[in-house]
């Protein structure tokens, strides 16, 4: 895909995306996704050589390959959002082979999916394409409905069935938060001693986190808190939906903030909310990547392509993108990951 065919998809916003100078914190103080990324951020850290391995062969396949940017299939939805909900769409990803087959001819870095899923194709699989077993769910059969994420399997499950990578939510702000985050950093623990690389979905979740009609489980101060813990607890790769407005901890009376945060760190302009989400990933290095969000038709091509400049312009590594790709014909989905990627690819479209 061209520049010419992106500004044709952002239309009325392609000036406004490409064309924006982020003011506020400024790209110089950014670690940039690079080539090296592995080398220059985490052969500097106590992840074991084995955990370096692994996050190379993510950073290294694809089509994205050796830029410092990914492209992840996440295929998780079955558990909570049921096996029908999610596709009946396209009824051909029951099939556990199929998921990977689309990754693998999306041109992904990695899939990230379910132990079922991986465990069933593994040993024709794991050697071609990086696993990511996503090692817990918020399963909704249980009523009334909650917000604990439960753990499917052990890590060492994830580990022998080839896992290049483990993946888990928190639930920030709900009120399992506090267990979560000590099960989770233990299962991290575990996981980089095996030589696994750690990625986390950090997810705000709290009634409160709503005022009136406006909503700010996505505002950049909240969501940027979320990524803060995240990386805290020593996540190689932070999963964030990109933030749709800011000054949530005002509007909620609750947590702390500064005045700071909105005046000189961010802005209404959507690269500067996700440039802040961007700063609290230890200013890039930990790597962003973006959710690709629900599949809303025929627009979603348009809706992947922006949410993709706005993360590599705000400083972020990358998007994963599930829905928008496995919702629909294998060869549509295919050409909706090559469209983000082509967004990474493309040299003119450059960090803000």
């Amino acid at each position: 895909m061209t520049l010419k065919q992106i500004e044709e998809l952002l239309g009325k916003d392609a000036k406004k995306l490409l064309a924006h100078e982020c003011k506020t914190i400024p790209k110089k103080m950014l670690h940039a996704p690079s080539a090296d990324v592995v080398d220059k951020i985490w052969g500097l850290s106590n992840r074991n050589i084995q955990t370096l391995r692994n996050l190379q062969a993510i950073y290294s396949n694809g089509r994205l390959a050796n830029t410092g940017y990914m492209s992840i299939l996440p295929v998780d939805q079955g558990i909570e959002h049921t096996g029908g909900a999610s596709f009946a769409p396209n009824p051909i990803y029951f099939d556990p082979e199929k998921i990977i087959e689309l990754a693998i001819e999306g041109g992904c870095n990695a899939v990230a999916t379910t132990y079922g899923v991986l465990g069933t194709v593994a040993r024709k699989y794991a050697h071609k394409i990086p696993f990511v077993v996503k090692i817990n769910h918020n399963e909704l059969m249980s009523y009334p409905n909650g917000h604990r994420q439960v753990l499917f399997g052990t890590v060492e499950a994830a580990w022998e069935l080839g896992a290049a990578a483990v993946g888990a939510t928190i639930y920030f702000g709900s009120p399992e938060t506090r267990n979560q985050i000590v099960e989770i950093s233990e299962a991290f623990q575990h996981a980089h001693e095996l030589g696994m690389g750690t990625i986390l979905w950090c997810y705000a979740r709290n009634k409160a986190f709503k005022k009136g009609k406006t909503d700010y489980h996505a505002a950049a101060d909240i969501t940027g808190q979320a990524n803060h813990l995240g990386v805290t607890i020593q996540a190689d790769v932070i999963k964030q939906k990109l933030p749709i407005n800011d000054g949530g901890f005002k509007a909620i009376g609750f947590g702390k903030s500064h005045p700071k945060m909105y005046s000189e760190l961010s802005s209404k302009h959507p690269i500067d909310l996700c440039r802040y989400q961007v700063a609290n990933c230890y200013m890039g290095r930990v790597g962003l990547i973006n959710s690709g969000g629900a599949s809303s038709g025929k627009s979603d091509l348009a809706q992947a392509v922006k949410t993709a400049v706005i993360n590599k312009r705000a400083g972020g590594a990358g998007l994963i993108s599930g829905r928008k790709a496995f919702q629909r014909p294998m060869k549509e989905g295919v050409e909706i990951l090559h469209a983000i990627q082509d967004v990474y690819l493309n040299k003119k479209i450059t960090i803000a």
